[in-house]
């Protein structure tokens, strides 16, 4: 299962997912480097939308490796996640091959006899042609390298996390019916997590760590014009400016990367050239998404020739434009 090095350096990795559009840090970069030197999953923990997700479908693109989603879920079992039998197709190949099964029992005169030779015939009916694989098998049979990605692993279930455990040590499973499966090309394994729940301190000691959290405000400005180069500048500036200051905000949910650019292509589509009070009012709903976060924003927002303020302390009032008697 050893595999050529796809970077030498970490500045190799860097460059690499730049060119998939994806800017990662030093420490992004760095770990997802000995990430694959050294052949363990890389845990990504960080609140939603900050890019966790994007990172793996760019290492995957960036490496030309096919990429393998198990989005989990509370529930989340063994069947869903890697196997299962396909018993209505077995079902269906019963009947189609019922004059061979016919010929096949002929002549046993106990039902024991009858059993044994029709299980001789086990092979047919237990093969690959009726494994159903689901996202952890098709990443260890998977005749090419993959990119495997475990996605909010927080949302499934303690015992599910503890089932995976034996499949990230060794990167094989073993099925009854067919033996022990080993991984043909060892998969680079990433998990992301919300921190919904404390994972396991098993699950993390097989792990590298990696914290992605809110980016600075020149990095998000070069993502911002990275991947909406149409937005003009010095609005750009504005609206990340805008967007960090809300992040210091006590809101139910403050805005994350993903909401940032999805603001930034609605400027774009709006055509718009300041961020005035009618733009805000009518486009704040695409970074703010709780109707109290809203409303807190808005008794404390104004707009001044540099654009929108945030006001700490301000009365409850209905936005105003500067000039207007306080």
């Amino acid at each position: 299962m050893s595999e050529t090095p796809l970077f030498v350096t970490p500045l190799q990795v860097q460059e690499a997912l730049r060119g998939q559009q994806y800017i990662a840090s030093d420490e992004i970069a760095t770990t997802l480097f000995l990430t694959m030197q050294l052949g363990k999953p890389l845990l990504c923990e960080g609140p939603a939308g900050v890019g966790k997700t994007e990172l793996a479908k760019s290492l995957a693109h960036a490496t030309g490796r096919t990429l393998i989603r198990l989005q989990c879920y509370e529930g989340l079992d063994e069947t869903k996640a890697l196997y299962e039998w396909e018993y209505a197709k077995q079902l269906l190949y019963t009947q189609l091959l019922r004059d061979k099964l016919q010929d096949t029992l002929a002549g046993a005169n106990t039902l024991a006899q009858a059993a044994d030779r029709l299980a001789q015939e086990e092979d047919v009916f237990f093969s690959m042609r009726f494994l159903l694989q689901r996202p952890l098998l098709k990443a260890i049979l998977n005749d090419k390298p993959t990119v495997l990605l475990i996605d909010e692993i927080d949302r499934a279930d303690a015992e599910f996390e503890a089932f995976l455990l034996e499949v990230l040590s060794d990167f094989q499973v073993t099925v009854p019916e067919l033996g022990t499966l080993v991984a043909v090309h060892r998969p680079i394994v990433l998990l992301t997590s919300n921190n919904t729940r404390e994972l396991s301190e098993a699950l993390k000691r097989r792990c590298l760590y990696l914290f992605i959290g809110y980016p600075s405000v020149d990095q998000e400005l070069a993502v911002v014009q990275l991947k909406v180069p149409e937005l003009a500048s010095k609005l750009a500036q504005q609206a990340v400016d805008l967007v960090h200051r809300l992040r210091n905000f006590d809101l139910r949910k403050s805005p994350s990367i993903s909401e940032t650019l999805d603001w930034a292509r609605s400027l774009v589509a709006l055509n718009a050239h300041q961020l005035d009070r009618d733009v805000l009012e009518n486009t704040l709903s695409v970074l703010l998404k709780h109707e109290s976060d809203l409303q807190k924003v808005k008794r404390r927002l104004d707009v001044t020739e540099k654009g929108p303020q945030l006001e700490k302390n301000r009365r409850p009032s209905q936005w105003r434009n500067e000039g207007d008697s306080p």
